[in-house]
Parts: C-alpha cells; structure tokens; sequence
C-alpha cells in the first residue's frame, strides 16, 4: 500500500476482521469532527484508517484526502503536506495557515493524518486552527499516543483476537498465499502451528505478516519452533545492536548472534546473553518509539532481521534516509557502496521484498515506517548516518541537475512529476547540504526552484532560495539562478516590487559574469514582471535585445523559449495581433518539435487569446483546449485556472452561455486553489468581462448561476474534464 498526500491508498492486500473497530469508527465519524486511532506501531491503524475511510468518503461531497505524515522529520513541512493533501497549492503571500483555513472553509470533506506521533505538538496546534474555521471538516488521525487536541475522540485499537476469533489466523494464511498461491495449511498440525505462531505474536498484524513471509525458508512447524525458541528466550525482545550485530551487517560478516535486535539469536544459539551485559537497543531508543508494551513486534522485526542476508540488512539500513517512494534506481544511487554493488542492491531489495520488509507497488517501493525505525537504529549503531546522509544528498542533488537539463526535452513532463514526487528527499537533501555542503545546497536550489514554483511550492521555493544565498558566498551560474527563483516565486505570488528587484539584480549579476543562460532567464523574469505591470513595450525591447545578444544559445533551451514567449506576450497587449501570432505559431512549433508542454502551453493560451481578439471563438476554443491538456499534463494548477478562463470566453462568444457559465464556475475552483480570486494576463480581463455578459444574456441570470455554481461545486478534475469535450451545448 502506498500512501501519498491527495487521495486515499489503494488496499493491494487483504483485509481482516475488525468488524467491531469498523463499526466504532462509522458512529466516531458521523458523530465526532475529529477521531484519533491510536496504538503501537504495527498493530494495522493504517489499515484501518484507509478501510474506514473509504466507507466513509461518499458522506463527504469534497472527498475524503489523505496525507503520510511519517516521511516527515519535524513540522516545517506540515503544513505544505496537508495543503497538498487537500488539493492547495497557495499563489500568494499570506501566511500558510491563513490560506489552508480560508480554502477548507466552505469545504465538506474528510481529512486523514496517517502517523502523526512524532508531530504531536504540532498537528493538535494545526488541527485546532483549522477544525475551528472550517465547520463542514472531519479528521480523522492514526498517532500512538493521542494527539491532545480539544474535542478528540480517542478510538483504541487492539491486537486481532488469537483465541476464539480467526481473525489472526485468516490474516496469516492469507499472506502464505499472497506470498505463494499454492502455499496454505493443509499439513497436518499446519493449522495449530500457524495459530501458535499467532498466538506468540500476540496478533500484532505487522509481525504475523514478517512470520509467514519466512515460510518460504522454513516449514509452518519449523517457523512456530523457532518463534517459540526466541520468545522463551531469558529477556526475549529486550536485545540491542551489540558488536555481534554490527558486524553482521558489516562486510564480509555472517547473521547476527546473540545481541542482535528483538532478541534474535542465529541458529544454534542457546539464546542466552552471552556474557555481553545490558542489551544496547533500550538504551538507544526512545521510550515513547519503543514502550515495553512493543516487545513482541520488536522481537518479531528482530527475527526477521535474522532471516536476512547480511547484504539485505545493510540495505534495509541504508534505505532508510529515503522519504518517499522509491525506485530500483534511487535505491541504487542512494545505497550502492562497497559489498552493496548496484546488481546486490538489486537482489537485495528483492530479498527484502520477499520478507516484506520492503511493500513493492508496480514499479515503486517503500518502507513501513516502524521498520524504517528499526533500520535508521542499525545504521547509527554501523556508524553510517551520516555517509547514508550524504548519498542520499548527493543522489537527489544529481536528480536536480538532471531535471534542470532536461527541461527543454521530451522527458519533462515526467522529470516534472518525478520533482514533484520526490519533494519530501529534495527537501531533506537540501536540509542536509546546507548544514554540511553550502555550494551543493546552492546549486540544488537554484536547479530545482522553477520546478517548485511550478508545482505550487511558492513558500518552500522562495524559502530555501533565500537561505541558501544567505548561507554563504556564491558566484556565476548559481548565484543568477537563486535570484531568479527569488524573483518568479514572488512574481507568481503577486510580489511585483521584489520580483522586479530580483529581476534587476539577475541582470546585473548575468551581465557582470557574461552568463548568456541567466541574461535570458532575467529578461523573462523583468519582461514577465512589466507585462504583468502594465509595460508591454519595455518588455518587447528588452527581451528583443538580449535574444539578440545571446544568439550563440541553442533555440531550444529552456530561457531562450521563455524570452521568446515575453515577445508573444508583449506584441499581443500592444494589439499587434499578426505580429504576435506569427510568432506564438513559430514558439509553439519549437516546443512541439522538442517535446515542450509548459511553454507550448502559453503559446497555446496566447494563441487562443489572439484568435478571440480576432473574432475566431471556435479556433479560440481549439487553442484553449490544447493549452489545457498541456497543463493538465503538468499538474499546474495556476495554468490550468487561465486557461479555463479564456475557454469560457470562447464558449460564451459562441452563444453556449450555460456551457460558458459551468466553465467559468470550474476556473474559479481553480483560482481558490491557487489562492487568487481571479489573475490572468491584464488584456484579458475586458475580454472575460465581455463574454460573460454575453453568456448571461444567452441563458438568463438564473441558468447562468446555477451552471456557475455547477462547475465551482464540481470535482476539480470532473470539471476539467466537462470543459475539455468540444461539442456546444447550445
């Protein structure tokens, strides 16, 4: 199951039980604004936070929306992650929580915080704020401990019974046959085995799911013997990495002996101490992450650890800097090294897949986080940390660069999508390099930013620009490039005075290096600025002269299609129509020939405009629409709202006045989600204002309303898919 922020999880396994928790949950939701699961790690609240969720979502007519909290080391980033959670991604410079609170206010919809524990603080402060302003908003939370929050219904769930319900044992069997299909209990004793082994593991779902996935190894009587060996043992689950347990996972060591986590000895062991004094995982963990209370599940992880090889253990450590998804190639990036070589990576992973200590998605992985947990403590006691640390930077600042080249081609929808994806390890890489690597933190900001400003990360964009400018001295490339994220994230934000500062200072700083890559970005970022400011004229000269002094620049970098698009803009709000669509067709054929979405896209948005100017309505639709299938590609949800905008216009002057109407009522869905009530290109709003006038006039105040309300009500993405078919509705 991978869990991501924006909607609910996919089960790809069984469910099991849980009919009485299920029940509790369907009263706690209609009744309560906010329920919170609590219990040990492992014990399934996960599980059933989606099952119960998912009952849930058609009360709710804005949908149910979930958000992982558990890739997230501390609170900065919670509040961008529940923003994406609940489809916000903020154009303007209000406060965050300001913005989260006004766009949840009139929403009815159900929120799920998937493992807040480690955020306690925090979430009860942010859950407070938002449940008192938005009155239609249910949460509900999976924590281990309850949150603390003023009107928090507490839900507790169990172990699944092991004695007079088969629930843990339905559950076991079940994951024998996920494993293997012809695998089952049909030996004899098999069943009263397997209900042993459920027993032993108290019903702890997570440790009855790492139990069968060893019966590939072993029998189901063999397993049951072994579990009972290490459970009876003196001090069982109360082991720590000991050095036995560090070399196991060292080069060239053998499994871990007595001292390794959870108690587990290898085979042969007679399970006592060894001689080796005070087990050393009590005193590395928190009392609150590892309570006496999960001995079981520590020793059943502690077990499973065991049946790994030593290489598979050293990778179950070394993934776990990971924040989000990952695939075979991240994985190799971020842990190859010594006996780790890229292929052992590869089997390794799969090794781990096997014992489920890895959950695989297709082509995605991903580690559950009380497992995550017990790697991270390995990799401190290796003495790892900080070279897993640095990899992992490393890896993510080498995707930065690669994004950044390949802007311009035909793989950048899906480097758009991987930055997106990857927000959570592009942000704790640059933590880290700021701390520990100023020049990489620089340049990784600086390749990285536009993605950002793109996806609707202003705030952290913006953020990180400026502190990693402050960080230290910075020359050439680098310094242009954090300026000019400066200046975009408040250009797109609304911040005309800074945008023009960074603008200036761009050019200056390009200029003085001879950089011809930064002149053309701060010609987009001065020119974009003056259009924006009511100066198409100054915005055409400038950007005309440093296309022409950078000439040596490839026609299909990515600055040089952004200066081109300046020029589009430009001879447009100055009326020189001919001009403007010569050049907008000869852009867009450019884009196209390179495979180009985002530029294309406003090309495609200028063209429409010219053809509605022009008196073209039905071309200016065509236009519209492949603009809107571009940033529909793209995940921007800022294009997405113009682009709206100028299709309504286009339908209205078509006379499809309740079409128009649903269309307009759509855009501006959009535009709160970006956090603008309404901001297109300034020549555009007489043209809108027109139109809609024209559709009111077709189908009469009344019909034009009930449409509007239509499309704003709508699911953002139904909405958009009502407004891309071509047929009128006259």
């Amino acid at each position: 199951m991978m869990t991501k922020v924006g909607y609910l999880p996919d089960e790809t396994s069984s469910f099991v039980g849980r009919r009485a928790e299920l029940a509790r949950l369907h009263t706690a939701l209609t009744t309560r604004r906010m329920t919170t699961l609590i219990g040990p790690g492992g014990v399934g609240k996960t599980r059933l936070a989606v099952r119960a969720a998912r009952a849930a979502a058609d009360r709710y007519p804005d949908g149910a929306w979930w958000a992982d909290l558990s890739p997230l080391p501390d609170d900065r980033l919670l509040l961008p992650t529940v923003s994406d959670a609940v489809g916000l991604a903020d154009h303007t410079l209000r406060m965050p929580v300001e913005a989260l609170c006004e766009w949840l206010g009139d929403k009815h919809l159900l929120l799920v915080l998937d493992s807040a524990e480690h955020l306690r603080g925090p979430c009860s402060h942010l859950l407070a704020e938002i449940l008192t302003t938005s009155r239609g908003l249910t949460v509900l939370v999976t924590s281990r401990q309850p949150l603390g929050t003023r009107g928090e219904y507490v839900v507790e769930v169990p172990p699944l019974p092991v004695d007079g319900a088969p629930d843990a044992l339905q559950l076991f069997a079940d994951r024998l046959r996920a494993a293997d299909p012809r695998a089952g209990l049909d030996a004899p004793g098999d069943e009263a085995a397997a209900a042993e082994i459920c027993r032993r593991l108290e019903g702890i779902p997570l440790a009855i799911e790492l139990a069968a996935a060893g019966i590939g190894r072993h029998s189901v009587a063999q397993l049951a013997a072994r579990i009972g060996t290490r459970f009876d043992t003196r001090g069982a689950g109360l082991g720590a990495p000991g050095r036995s347990g560090v070399l196991a996972l060292a080069p060239g060591f053998g499994a871990p002996g007595p001292g390794a986590p959870g108690g587990a000895v290898a085979a042969g062991d007679d399970g006592g101490d060894g001689g080796r004094g005070t087990a050393r995982l009590d005193l590395l963990a928190d009392a609150t992450v590892w309570p006496r209370r999960h001995r079981t599940l520590r020793t059943a992880i502690g077990w499973s650890h065991e049946l790994c090889t030593p290489l598979e253990r050293l990778l179950w450590a070394r993934l776990t800097p990971l924040r989000t998804d990952f695939d075979e190639e991240v994985a190799r990036e971020v842990c190859a090294g010594g006996p780790l070589t890229p292929d052992e990576v590869d089997r390794a992973l799969q090794g781990l897949v096997a014992q489920c200590v890895v959950q695989r998605d297709g082509d995605r992985y991903r580690m559950l986080d009380t497992l995550r947990e017990y790697g991270r403590m390995w990799l401190t006691e290796l003495g790892e940390a900080r070279a897993a640390a640095d990899r992992h930077a490393r890896s993510f600042l080498d995707l930065a660069r690669r994004a950044h080249d390949g802007w311009t081609g035909p793989e950048q929808v899906s480097w758009y999508h991987k930055v997106s994806d990857t927000h959570l390890d592009l942000c704790a890489a640059l933590e880290h390099l700021l701390a520990h690597d100023v020049g990489g933190a620089q340049e990784m900001a600086g390749r990285v930013g536009f993605f950002w400003a793109c996806c609707g990360h202003l705030s952290e964009a913006r953020s990180y620009a400026q502190r990693a400018l402050d960080a230290g001295p910075v020359e050439g490339p680098h310094r242009t490039r954090l300026q000019w994220v400066l200046g975009v994230a408040a250009l797109l934000q609304g911040d005309f005075a800074t945008a023009e500062k960074h603008g200036a200072l761009c050019t200056a700083v390009a200029l003085f290096d001879r950089d011809d890559e930064g002149m053309l970005g701060a010609a987009y970022l001065s020119g974009l600025t003056q259009l924006m400011t009511g100066e198409p004229a100054a915005a055409l000269e400038a950007a005309g002269r440093v296309l022409r002094m950078t000439e040596s620049v490839p026609a299909d970098s990515a600055h040089r299609l952004r200066c081109h698009l300046i020029t589009v803009f430009a001879l447009t709000a100055l009326g020189r129509l001919t001009e403007s669509e010569a050049a907008a067709t000869t852009l867009r054929r450019a884009c196209e020939r390179g495979g180009e979405y985002w530029t294309r896209s406003y090309a495609d948005y200028q063209l429409a405009l010219i053809a509605l100017l022009q008196g073209r309505p039905a071309a200016s639709a065509a236009h519209a629409r492949s603009m809107l299938a571009g940033k529909h590609r793209l995940r921007d949800s800022f294009g997405i709202a113009l682009g709206l905008d100028i299709l309504a216009a286009a339908i209205a002057a078509q006379g499809a006045g309740a079409q128009a109407a649903r269309v307009y009522g759509t855009g501006h869905a959009y535009w709160r989600m970006v956090g603008h009530p309404q901001r297109g290109t300034p020549e555009l709003g007489p043209v809108r204002e027109r139109c809609e006038l024209q559709a009111r006039a077709a189908v009469g105040d009344e019909a034009y309303q009930r449409a509007f309300e239509r499309g704003q009500s709508d699911n953002a993405e139904v909405g958009l898919a009502a407004a891309l078919r071509t047929e009128l509705q006259l």
